[in-house]
């Protein structure tokens, strides 16, 4: 299978981040799959009961930035 990348960067409140947050941790832990809806297309992208997860946090003197990648 080819590789398929989604990507989205968006500016939005810390608020809405945190409800996007939210959004995709209760997918996670209701569902065994996260679906995404873009472009009027819906992906479904199934999730096994083990995930790898990274954290990453970097602060800077202007800018710091949070990573959270979940792997399987």
């Amino acid at each position: 299978m080819d590789l398929l990348e989604i990507s989205e960067k968006r500016t939005m409140s810390r608020e809405e981040a945190a409800s996007l947050l939210h959004e995709i941790a209760d997918t996670l832990a209701r569902h065994n799959e996260l679906e995404m809806t873009r472009d009027g297309k819906t992906l479904r992208v199934k999730v096994p009961k083990q995930v790898e997860v990274e954290v990453e946090v970097e602060i800077e003197d202007d800018e710091s930035s949070l990573e959270i990648e979940i792997s399987w």
